[in-house]
C-alpha cells in the first residue's frame, strides 16, 4: 500500500510512502515535505483516497459520530481502534471511516483513555460521570465569564465584580471567575484594571480606589474594630494608685491630631534652677503582652495616616482613655531632667509611672504670631519681654535648652541639620458631598516645632540608655553609614548624634513605641521585662513592624501625592512656580508634589523656575509638564531635599 496514516508525537498526520527500509520509513507529506519515521509510528496503511485527503474527510465524518454512543458501544477492556470501528461500522471499515473513529476516540478523552498508539480502554461511569460534570461546570463558568465581560464592555457592573473590586485592583486571584470575567473585559475595552472600575462605578472617586486598595491588602476585614472588652479593665485600680505629679504639662500638636501621646512640663527648683518633664501616655499600664488589645495592635502595628483620615492603630475608647486631652489626670511614662544654672545642660534626671494633669492642647497651626519666628528668636528669649500666653515661660526655658541640646547634638554629628527642609500640612474640608483640600507650608525649624522634636530626641534617647545599662533588649534604632537599621541592640543614631536611640514616645500610634513602653515600666517597676535577651518573639515583632510601618508610609505618600493633584486640579493651576531638587526632579513651590520634567536645561538645586503643567492624572497618580524659564535666583531659605534629618526620628 503507497499510503499511510502515522503518530507524529500526537497528531495524526498521513502521507505517501516513498521508501521502506527495515523498521524505517521515508514520508512524503502533502505539503512536499519529506520526514523520515519509524514503523512503529504507523497507525494504518491504504491506497485510497490519496494521502492528503484521507484527514479532511475523516474529520467531517468524525463530526457525526456521537462520543456518548461509542462509549455505550466500546468493549470494557483495552481495544484497537479498527477493532472498534469494524464493530461500529458493521463492516471492515474503510481507511476513511476507521481514522473518523480515531480521530474521535482521540479528542474524547474525558470518554476514552489512551493506552498506546491506537489504543484506548474506556473510562469507567463513575469517572465518566464526574468528568462530565466538571466540564459542564466549566462551560457554564465560561458562559458566566463571558456574560460578565460582555456586560463590563458595554458599561454595566455586574454585582460580583462589584462585591470584588477592591480585591481586583490589590492582590487578585486570577485563578477566580471574577478576575477571568475582567481580563476579558480588559482585552475588549483595551483599559486597566483601575480606569474600568472606576468608570464602571465600582469607586466612586479616585481616592476611593487608592484606600480600598490599600484596604483590601492591608486591612482585608475592614478598618473597623470587632468588640473588644474596656480598656482600663484589670488595672483600675493599679491606675488609680499612681501618684500624681505636681507639675502640670502642656501638648503641642497640629489641630488635626487627636491621639495626643506626648506633653511637656516646666517646673521652678528651690535653688532658681528648672525641672522639664516629658510625659508619654502609658497605654502600656493596662494593655498586657498577649491580651485581646496587644494582638490589635500588633496585628495593625500603627496608626495609618492619610490626608483628611486616618486609620488608629487602637480602638477610639483605648485612645480616649489614655490621650493627653486638657482637664484630664492621665496615667503617664514621665523623664524628668534637671538643668543647670544657665539652663542648658542636664545635670541628673529620673524616670517614674505617674498620673499627671494636663492643663493645655497648644495647636501650633492656630496660635496667633506672638508664637511665630519673631516672637521666639534669640532676642526676645534673652530679654525680659513677656509672651502673652500661660505657657510663655515655660517656652522660654524649652527653648533655650533645644538651642543647647541641638548644638550638643550637631557637634557629635558634625556637621548642622538641614533645618531648611519645608512640611506641607493638608486640610480636607468635606461639605455637601464636595471635597476641597488646603495645603500650608510649614517649616521644619518653626520654635514649636524644634521644641518638640528636641524633647522626644531626649526622652528617646535617655530611655534607651537606661534599657542598655539595665542589658534589656527593646525595639532600638540606630544610624551608620547613612543608613537606618532596627535591631534589638543599641547602636549609635550618626543621623541625630546620640549615642543610643529607640522609639517610645508614640505608643498610642505605634507598636513598636508600646513594646519599647512595656519594658521600661518593667525596669521602673523592677519586674522582669516581657522581652527577654534573644526572643524570637521581639524579633518577630521588629520583622512586622518595618514591613507594615514601610507599607503604611508609601501609602501615605500616594495619598499626599494624590491630594496634590486634587489641589492642582481644584485651583485651576496649570502655569506655576517649582524648585529644582536633582537632575531634573524637582517640586511645586506650594505643595509636595514632586515630578520630572525631561529635557529640561541642568538646573542647580534649590533654582526656581517656571513650568506648564500639561496633564495630571489622579489614577496612576502622574504628572506631565515642560520647562518654561527659570524663576527667581536660589536663596538661603530654599527647602531642598536632603536626605534624613533629625526630624525625620522623632514623633510629630
Amino acid at each position: 500500500m503507497k499510503h499511510l496514516l502515522f503518530d507524529d508525537n500526537g497528531e495524526f498526520k498521513a502521507g505517501s510512502v516513498l521508501s521502506e527500509a527495515g523498521a524505517s520509513l521515508q514520508i512524503e507529506l502533502a505539503s512536499g515535505k519529506r520526514v523520515k519515521i519509524k514503523s512503529a509510528q504507523t497507525l494504518l496503511r491504504f491506497d485510497a483516497p490519496a494521502a492528503e485527503a484521507l484527514l479532511p474527510a475523516a474529520r467531517a465524518l468524525a463530526d457525526e459520530i456521537d462520543a456518548d454512543f461509542v462509549w455505550e458501544c466500546a468493549p470494557q477492556q483495552e481495544f484497537g481502534f479498527e477493532e472498534l470501528a469494524r464493530d461500529y461500522f458493521g463492516h471492515a471499515p474503510a481507511p476513511v471511516e476507521a481514522t473518523a473513529l480515531l480521530l474521535k476516540l482521540h479528542g474524547a478523552p474525558v470518554y476514552f483513555h489512551r493506552k498506546g498508539r491506537g489504543r484506548f480502554r474506556p473510562a469507567p461511569p463513575e469517572t465518566l460521570k464526574a468528568a462530565l460534570a466538571a466540564l459542564e461546570r466549566r462551560r457554564q463558568q465560561q458562559e458566566t465569564i463571558e456574560a460578565q465581560a460582555q456586560a463590563m464592555a458595554a458599561g454595566e457592573l455586574p454585582p460580583e465584580i462589584a462585591a470584588q473590586a477592591a480585591g481586583l485592583v490589590a492582590r487578585p486571584d486570577k485563578s477566580s471567575l471574577a478576575w477571568k470575567a475582567l481580563e476579558r473585559a480588559l482585552a475588549l475595552t483595551r483599559q486597566t484594571p483601575e480606569r474600568l472600575l472606576l468608570a464602571l462605578g465600582a469607586f466612586d472617586s479616585p481616592r476611593s480606589l487608592h484606600v480600598a486598595r490599600f484596604a483590601a491588602e492591608y486591612f482585608p476585614h475592614g478598618f473597623g474594630f470587632a468588640a473588644c472588652a474596656d480598656a482600663l479593665a484589670g488595672a483600675t485600680g493599679r491606675l488609680a494608685a499612681l501618684p500624681l505629679a505636681e507639675a502640670e504639662a502642656f501638648s503641642v500638636d497640629d489641630s488635626t491630631t487627636t491621639e495626643i501621646d506626648d506633653c511637656l512640663s516646666v517646673q521652678p527648683l528651690a535653688d532658681g534652677r528648672w525641672r522639664v518633664g516629658v510625659h508619654i501616655a502609658a497605654p502600656g499600664l493596662a494593655i498586657a503582652p498577649g491580651n485581646g488589645l496587644d494582638a490589635l495592635a500588633r496585628e495593625r502595628m500603627s496608626t495609618v495616616y492619610m490626608p483628611g483620615d486616618k486609620v488608629t492603630m487602637l480602638p477610639e475608647p483605648v485612645i480616649a482613655a489614655f490621650s493627653l486631652d486638657a482637664g484630664r489626670e492621665v496615667p503617664v511614662v514621665s523623664l524628668y531632667v534637671d538643668l543647670d544654672a544657665q539652663g542648658e545642660r542636664v545635670v541628673s534626671r529620673h524616670s517614674r509611672a505617674e498620673r499627671i494633669r494636663v492643663a493645655d492642647n497648644l495647636r501650633h497651626d492656630l496660635l496667633d504670631g506672638a508664637f511665630g519666628e519673631n516672637a521666639l528668636d534669640e532676642d526676645a528669649l534673652g530679654g525680659d519681654a513677656p509672651i502673652g500666653h500661660p505657657q510663655g515661660e515655660a517656652l522660654r526655658v524649652l527653648w533655650r535648652l533645644t538651642l543647647a541640646l541641638a548644638a550638643q547634638r550637631e557637634r557629635v554629628r558634625g556637621k548642622p541639620e538641614p533645618r531648611a527642609r519645608a512640611d506641607f500640612s493638608f486640610y480636607v474640608e468635606r461639605a455637601n458631598g464636595d471635597e476641597r483640600v488646603r495645603i500650608v507650608q510649614r517649616r521644619r525649624d518653626a520654635p514649636l516645632d524644634r521644641i518638640v522634636a528636641e524633647m522626644m530626641i531626649l526622652a528617646n534617647s535617655e530611655w534607651a540608655l537606661m534599657l542598655a545599662d539595665h542589658g534589656v533588649p527593646a525595639v532600638y534604632r540606630s544610624q551608620q553609614a547613612g543608613r537606618v537599621k532596627t535591631g534589638t541592640h543599641p547602636l549609635p543614631h550618626q543621623g541625630l548624634g546620640v549615642p543610643q536611640y529607640m522609639w517610645t514616645t508614640s505608643p498610642l500610634r505605634r507598636y513598636a513605641d508600646l513594646v519599647n513602653q512595656r519594658q521600661l515600666l518593667a525596669v521602673l517597676a523592677g519586674e522582669k521585662p516581657p522581652f527577654g535577651r534573644n526572643d524570637a518573639g521581639l524579633f518577630s515583632v521588629i520583622s512586622a513592624f518595618e514591613a507594615r510601618y514601610g507599607a503604611y508610609l508609601e501609602f501615605q505618600q500616594r495619598m499626599e501625592r494624590y491630594w496634590c493633584l486634587r489641589w492642582v486640579a481644584q485651583e485651576g493651576l496649570r502655569r506655576v512656580e517649582a524648585v529644582a531638587v536633582r537632575d531634573d526632579l524637582v517640586r511645586l513651590a506650594g505643595a509636595p508634589l514632586y515630578f520630572r520634567l525631561p529635557g529640561a536645561p541642568e538646573i542647580a538645586p534649590g533654582r526656581r523656575l517656571v513650568v506648564d503643567l500639561l496633564a495630571i492624572d489622579e489614577v496612576d497618580l502622574s504628572v506631565e509638564a515642560r520647562f518654561v524659564d527659570f524663576g527667581a535666583a536660589p536663596g538661603a531659605d530654599e527647602p531642598l531635599d536632603g536626605g534624613e534629618d533629625a526630624l525625620v526620628e522623632q514623633v510629630a
